[in-house]
């Protein structure tokens, strides 16, 4: 029985891939048409890709690709998580060991595992984001299984190889008119001078994350603070001392075309502590022997200095909470961070944030943007926060939120409470350069189905819809983004109506 059923399917795996153009939009026959028509104004739309993991030497060094495997494969946590949990062992898929110790290193055997896989990913965003770089990027024809995985990789190779793949190229294509990368505070940005020196400064901006600094209990904590004091050319031996670093380090961020900061802590708490309180802390942390409590007071503490230097400054100020990162010890141990064992915890804001917003939540120069994975926070929490803070917006879903229905949810949620104008549009929030058309493609058809059943609702006309869509495509995280000028983050009255004139 499953040989004959095998005779019958196997004709389908060999039919033309294509995508079919109604992709994630509502399937009632009433709302699609509307949805059809609101989706077009936006698909052609630039690119505002203002939170993501891309390395910007990628772009600097503009070489070819590597192989399928080492693209596609390998650095994608959301693939590997998925093949590891249904037994597919890290080794087989390529990816490394701390201790160096072998792994599998032919990409075309890797390729075999995924490709062999591939039904693990129906119904996923996973699936979604990799068909729309298989064949609307890289023109595959032919759908991914163990039979075709040679095939598929030999037309691969044969793409990655032409100049028309290189990375700059490709950004060309995707119409990406700015793309921000995630760096380090002790990062002297070497990759974006050299894109800045070839004219593309204002294209591929840098983001200041902090991170690694703010946590003193963090492993490596004090070898960051000594790296921090090298490249600042001071000696950090205080509280006051790392403070003063971490401005000169946002200054010069600034100086290399920064819009904003990243702070990804376990709770979003931002309760300030009293100096002396702040500098035994960081004394104690220096001296190796710092308790958890304080270690966990004092990052609360600096999202509260974070957002003090943001409103001299005027960086936007990014806060994505509620991540346990690193759950399987041995995992970590064995391979590093950032191979799918980071797992979302509830996360509490209100009273969180409440001493933050006190002092700021009304600051012209602070823009203060939350991202959540704990979707219970919507309507609850995060909703009525921005719909009554000047200084706060809401990010995208993100993480284990990026998903056709995730998205949905939280328009659902947060738009009663919130509106659509408090909150900042798409984030792709990736790693893998090559998805970030396909996640700004699935969140501009999600919103169009979402403005689609209020039009159908009657509760938009058309053409508000249809401005509502492009808004949140592409003037709203343009405007929550600007740069910095003279300490504020916001855009002028000129530019807002230049944005919206020239995609009105």
């Amino acid at each position: 029985m499953r040989d004959r059923l095998d005779e019958e399917v196997a004709p389908m795996a060999h039919a033309d891939w294509t995508l079919h153009p109604d992709r994630a939009l509502p399937s009632d026959p009433v709302v699609r048409p509307i949805a059809r028509e609101i989706v077009d104004h936006t698909l052609r739309l630039p690119i505002v890709s203002m939170h993501g993991h891309v390395d910007a030497g990628l772009l600097a060094r503009d070489e070819p690709f590597p192989d399928p495997a080492a693209l596609l494969v390998v650095p994608d946590h959301y693939l590997v998580r998925m093949l590891v949990s249904q037994g597919v062992p890290h080794d087989a898929l390529g990816v490394p060991r701390l201790d160096g110790r072998p792994v599998e290193t032919d990409p075309r055997v890797v390729w075999r595992a995924f490709a062999s896989h591939w039904h693990l990913f129906r119904g996923t965003p996973t699936r979604y984001w990799m068909e729309h770089v298989l064949v609307d990027v890289l023109g595959v024809r032919e759908r991914l299984s163990a039979d075709s995985a040679d095939r598929v990789y030999d037309h691969l190779v044969e793409r990655l190889s032409d100049p028309a793949y290189r990375p700059r190229a490709l950004f060309e294509r995707f119409g990406i008119e700015i793309l921000a990368t995630t760096d380090p505070a002790t990062s002297t940005l070497p990759d974006h001078a050299a894109l800045a020196a070839e004219g593309w400064g204002d294209r591929v901006v840098p983001t200041f994350r902090p991170d690694a600094l703010l946590h003193v209990a963090r492993p490596g904590w004090r070898a960051d603070v000594e790296r921090l004091g090298v490249v600042t050319g001071t000696t950090i031996g205080s509280y006051r001392d790392l403070v003063s670093a971490l401005e000169e380090r946002r200054r010069a961020f600034v100086a290399a075309g920064a819009r904003a900061t990243d702070h990804g802590h376990l709770s979003a708490d931002a309760v300030p502590l009293d100096d002396s309180v702040a500098e035994r802390i960081v004394a104690d942390a220096l001296r190796g022997r710092v308790e958890e409590r304080d270690a966990a007071a004092f990052s609360g503490h600096m999202l509260f200095e974070m957002a003090r230097m943001s409103t001299e400054d005027g960086l936007v100020m990014q806060l994505h909470p509620g991540v346990l990162r690193d759950h399987d010890p041995a995992v970590f141990a064995a391979r590093g961070p950032d191979v799918g064992y980071d797992i979302p915890v509830p996360t509490e804001y209100v009273h969180a944030l409440r001493p933050l917003l006190e002092s700021f939540g009304h600051h012209p120069n602070l823009r203060l943007v939350l991202f959540t994975v704990d979707e219970d926070t919507f309507s609850r929490e995060l909703a009525p926060l921005a719909g009554v803070y000047p200084a706060v917006r809401l990010g995208a879903p993100w993480w284990f939120l990026d998903t056709p229905d995730g998205m949905r949810r939280y328009r659902e949620a947060v738009t009663d409470t919130a509106g659509l104008y408090n909150t900042t549009g798409f984030v792709d929030d990736t790693r893998a350069f090559c998805s970030i058309p396909a996640r700004h493609d699935l969140a501009r058809r999600i919103d169009a189905g979402f403005l689609a059943r209020l039009v159908a609702e009657h509760r938009l006309d058309l053409d508000e819809a249809i401005e509502s869509a492009v808004d949140l495509a592409y003037r709203i995280p343009r405007e929550a983004y600007a740069a910095p000028r003279t300490g504020n983050a916001f855009p002028s009255e000129p530019d807002m109506a230049t944005a919206a004139k020239e995609h009105a």
